[in-house]
């Protein structure tokens, strides 16, 4: 049985063959099917993306939070876990604790996906990627220039970048990088080393969701603003954002509202790629 916690569970080929499903023509292979979407955080882009994606399948998406389930609490996660699989062709969750996941997709009593947990962002990856090859026509040789936090977004982007052959360029503030080295990642504290020959640049909140809203994290990271000024170093390159985005403070709103931003096609893909991903795990081929 198929599962997708994160990028790095993937061959190469499972990863062409999602980002391939993600834009195939595709048939009702869900019809009368449900999808579970269990979601410990709020989201607009994930749990619409994810709705819409199992409706086009045919499937019946069933919104879950954690005071319906008691998971852990009321029942264990075995139990939740193969009571879902009763009525449901994929278990999705939304998560703090990565673990669990983990736990879920053990039992191996449906495929289980990530649709984000504190560790790893595998589905916003997937519309990353198929949003680069779409823009610059390949995947293989690209160079991004990420600014901001190694968060998970940043490492599922970078798990997907090892595997398909592209570079990430992270910027981050001392303290705010990868704790280790990453294959196929450039670590510099620098915002403008590494947007030196960047194909695409990328940006992300400087507080996620959950975690401490200071004004003195605003202020290490002020100098990682993407800006007119940045953009410049790069002048044809598209922005991407996975959004939420807070205009004015890690992007300006020139750059995200100007001709060379592509975050809405990267937010419509977020759609394409839950399908694909879907597709892939319940065995369909392109």
């Amino acid at each position: 049985m198929k599962h997708l916690l994160a990028i790095r569970d993937l061959s190469a080929d499972d990863l062409n063959a999602i980002l391939a499903l993600s834009e195939a023509p595709y048939t009702h292979s869900l019809q009368n099917k449900g999808v579970a979407l269990y979601f410990e955080k709020p989201s607009a882009r994930t749990r619409n993306s994810m709705e819409v994606a199992a409706a086009q399948l045919g499937g019946h998406p069933v919104y879950l939070q954690p005071n319906e389930l008691g998971i852990g609490e009321r029942e264990s996660v075995e139990d939740v876990t193969r009571t879902l699989a009763c009525y449901h062709a994929v278990i999705a969750a939304r998560v703090f604790d990565h673990d669990l996941l983990e736990q879920m997709a053990a039992l191996n009593a449906a495929p289980v996906l990530n649709m984000l947990s504190a560790s790893d962002h595998p589905l916003q990856a997937l519309a990353d990627l198929l949003t680069i090859k779409q823009l610059t026509g390949r995947i293989e040789g690209v160079k991004i220039a990420f600014v901001g936090e190694a968060n998970n977004v940043a490492r599922s982007l970078a798990e997907g970048c090892a595997l398909l052959g592209a570079t990430l360029n992270i910027a981050s503030p001392p303290g705010y990088g990868f704790a280790a080295p990453m294959l196929a990642v450039n670590q510099v504290v620098d915002p403008a080393e590494a947007m030196d020959g960047a194909d695409v640049v990328y940006s992300d909140v400087w507080v996620s969701m959950g975690d401490e809203d200071s004004d003195e994290r605003r202020e290490v990271f002020a100098p990682y603003q993407v800006n007119a000024g940045l953009m410049a170093k790069a002048p044809n390159a598209p922005f991407l954002h996975c959004l939420p985005a807070r205009r004015g403070e890690e992007v300006t709103a020139d750059v995200i509202d100007g001709p060379n931003s592509a975050v809405w096609r990267q937010a419509e893909n977020r759609m394409h790629t839950a399908r694909g991903a879907m597709l892939w795990l319940t065995g369909a081929t392109a």
